[in-house]
């Protein structure tokens, strides 16, 4: 895994602009706005294509990091030429990171099928952050001010989780998840709480033997190894405010598992953060949303929170 510089205190914090043709540039570029075109002491640096960015908003040059390629803006109808400019974006935001000259990247919605087309081989921006970074695993965490929650398996179909989830999996994600509670986010103590997949945790085997079998070994391993972790625990019980105080992070088996609680109690706020990586990088938890796209109807209120969170993981990180 690459090693980054280490950043100077005062880094700017890169914020890619996304599908040309999805609410991405225009979130990007309201956040920035919003938040003065600073958060802390991290200047706001818009990645993409100047003219696409500067027809939004009149933005100082300095503010921008303009890419080489360049791409059409027409809202809702995304196509492949797009796609260059929207890769390179993240690129220079990575390249930037890992030599220090920024100490975050947030990245706004890309369009995986648009990026297909044109060649693009990886499934979303997670892969292809762990592959420009060469991290040997990339782990999905969805935070907010009152929830932090990771998806072991996500987007494959729930029939294929039983077959998907193993016991080496979850403390290796475990493992990641901690250590980014202790870097990222300033905990000295994390507690992790890991969710069984049946109903009930299995009932002991009356309602399968996964948790039994695949959960609670994992748990045993992750406790021998120093870390407070209980489970696996009853995912319906695991998310009201009196259960969510006895934890700092909640380990789930899959997709809505997780995400389901999350976009309930934060919907606007919620922030999707990629652990596992040797920099820092934050999204908002939404996607390109082509249906509004150029209608002046796009919240960035998950943009603004994505920013807000990357420059405090960075100041964890730089301590």
């Amino acid at each position: 895994m690459s090693k980054p510089a280490e950043a100077s205190a005062g880094a700017p914090i890169h914020v890619t602009m996304g599908e040309p043709a999805g609410i991405g540039p225009e979130v990007a570029v309201a956040a920035v706005r919003s938040l003065g075109g600073r958060v802390g002491g991290h200047a706001l640096k818009l990645v993409g294509d100047p003219d696409i960015l500067r027809a939004l908003a009149e933005i100082p040059a300095e503010s921008i990091v303009a890419t080489k390629a360049r791409a059409a803006r027409n809202p809702g109808k995304p196509d492949r030429d797009g796609a260059a400019a929207t890769i390179e974006a993240i690129e220079l935001s990575v390249r930037a990171a890992l030599d220090g000259a920024a100490a975050a990247i947030v990245t706004a919605p890309i369009n995986k099928a648009a990026l297909a087309r044109a060649g693009f081989r990886f499934p979303g921006h997670t892969e292809f952050l762990a592959h420009l970074t060469e991290a040997p695993r990339a782990v999905m965490m969805l935070a907010s001010d009152v929830l932090r929650v990771v998806p072991l398996t996500i987007h494959i179909p729930i029939a294929e989780v039983p077959r998907a989830i193993d016991t080496a999996s979850i403390v290796e994600t475990g493992e990641i998840v901690l250590a980014a509670l202790r870097r990222d986010f300033a905990i000295a103590g994390p507690r992790l709480a890991v969710a069984g997949l049946n109903p009930h945790a299995g009932e002991e085997g009356a309602m399968g033997e996964e948790d039994a079998k695949i959960v609670a070994p994992a748990v045993r391993e992750l406790k021998r190894r120093g870390h407070d972790v209980r489970g696996p625990l009853s995912a319906d019980t695991l998310f009201h405010e009196e259960a969510r105080r006895a934890y700092d992070a909640a380990l789930c088996m899959y997709h809505d598992q997780a995400l389901i609680p999350i976009k309930t109690l934060s919907f606007w706020d919620g922030v999707n953060v990629t652990l596992g990586l040797p920099i820092v990088r934050t999204s908002p938890d939404h996607g390109t949303a082509f249906d509004i796209a150029g209608t002046g109807k796009a919240d960035p209120r998950s943009m603004v929170a994505a920013i807000r969170l990357a420059a405090r993981m960075a100041d964890a990180r730089a301590r």
